[in-house]
């Protein structure tokens, strides 16, 4: 079946199952590959994207399901964007480097929601899996990003 879907401010067409989770549409028909496979069952959080500007699970969404904009690692830019991608960096965060796209659009969704969140609030926000465990790194690169983007 064709389903139409927003991705990254694009509409695409694509001709996939109505069951078929929006991950592999990005990944295997849009050709989005920064948007990981982790464990398929919307638990550790490399497959997370935002949906109309709030984070989700692209492994456990069907595509029929897909009524908003899709914003991808590819997709995100700005201001917020770039201090994350910068904090993470001077923070020396990727390890292996296979969960971080989901890990920075968790950071953005929540520094959006959140602009000054505390080690307790990006504890509760940050439940993807870093299998490397650069939890303390992850912490302290969104406490830097934060206090960029308000100007300390």
């Amino acid at each position: 079946m064709t389903s139409s879907i927003t991705v990254n401010g694009n509409v695409h067409s694509v001709d996939v199952d109505d069951d078929t989770p929006l991950l592999w549409v990005l990944r295997d028909t849009l050709g989005l590959t920064g948007t990981k496979f982790g464990c398929g069952m919307a638990m550790c959080g490399a497959c997370t994207v935002h949906l109309d500007g709030q984070p989700v699970r692209s492994c456990s969404i069907p595509v029929s399901a897909v009524t908003g904009h899709v914003t991808t690692i590819e997709g995100v830019a700005g201001r917020e964007a770039r201090a994350v991608q910068t904090a993470w960096v001077e923070r020396d965060v990727p390890q292996c480097g296979y969960c971080q796209s989901g890990q920075v659009m968790a950071a953005l969704a929540l520094l959006r929601a959140n602009p000054k969140p505390t080690n307790h609030d990006i504890d509760v926000a940050m439940t993807n899996i870093c299998r490397c465990a650069t939890y303390l790194r992850i912490r302290a690169a969104i406490h830097e990003a934060a206090g960029k983007l308000q100007g300390s």
